[in-house]
């Protein structure tokens, strides 16, 4: 780590894998005066991983290299209180890069739902994704946005599912029904649409895939009309790496891997 003018800068090592689904390379490079590349075989602060199955033996193994810093990309259902330990006891900040769950206006749709959740009528939820998608991946990154926006669920089930998609259901806080729906398809381009509705209004959430700084849309609806929240033209990949660089700076823990923690569990009791 090298600082100039006051400002921290994090060398980054990243796995093939990582690079190409994470867009690291872009990542870096549009936050320059936060991170930039390890140079030659030095240990870097930052390393970054897939989040294939095994990801957190990885990760573990990077913490105990010296690693400051983890930053995991759509990292699939697994157990991590080994790794949350490991973390601890190093004060190693571990991210994770979700697929839709990262978007940066999800704390704005968080917000305007929380604020409606009482009065929940239906939430109706489809994520699209491009042909060659596993069901399963396309269920976990779609569930763990939807907690994310909603809170938790209760009775999740599935009423049907395979490698064309899935339909689920669950119920909110309240009782209010939910409808979660995957489908595998070139037909339209790939994304999550939510849509909370209430006894005189809703929140209506689009959000995109993280390959580019493409705008999340959230709209809030209610007797004084319909109501767009700020446009963010920032991806999920680079809105990860910004709060990483925070919690570096800051010395803090990130919350992700306790809160992917209860996501693991519910995906554990569906199957």
């Amino acid at each position: 780590m090298s600082a100039a003018d006051g400002i921290k800068q994090y060398t980054v090592r990243a796995t093939p894998e990582a690079q190409e689904a994470g867009a690291v390379a872009l990542a870096v490079a549009s936050l320059p005066e936060s991170f930039g590349p390890a140079a030659g075989n030095n240990q870097s602060d930052v390393h970054v991983i897939s989040g294939q199955p095994g990801w957190t033996a990885e990760a573990a193994e990077a913490i105990t290299a010296g690693a400051r810093g983890v930053l995991v990309v759509n990292p699939a259902p697994e157990g991590v209180e080994t790794l949350a330990v490991a973390a601890a006891r190093h004060n190693t900040v571990v991210v994770l890069d979700q697929r839709w769950a990262s978007n940066p206006a999800i704390p704005a749709a968080e917000d305007a739902v929380r604020s409606m959740s009482g009065r929940a009528a239906l939430l109706d939820t489809v994520a699209t994704a491009a042909v060659g998608t596993d069901s399963g991946e396309l269920f976990a990154d779609h569930l763990a946005a939807v907690v994310r926006i909603a809170g938790p669920l209760a009775n999740l089930r599935h009423l049907s599912r395979g490698p064309h998609g899935y339909t689920t259901t669950a119920v909110l806080a309240n009782g209010a029904p939910v409808a979660i729906q995957g489908v595998v398809t070139n037909a339209r381009p790939a994304a999550l649409d939510f849509s909370l509705l209430t006894d005189d209004g809703g929140v209506s959430v689009t959000l995109p895939e993280p390959v580019a700084a493409w705008p999340a849309m959230v709209k809030v609806t209610g007797p004084q009309g319909e109501l767009l929240l700020p446009t963010i033209y920032e991806s999920a990949h680079r809105a990860t790496w910004r709060r990483l660089k925070e919690h570096l700076d800051a010395g803090s823990n990130s919350s992700d891997l306790h809160r992917f923690a209860a996501h693991t569990e519910s995906i554990t009791a569906l199957s």
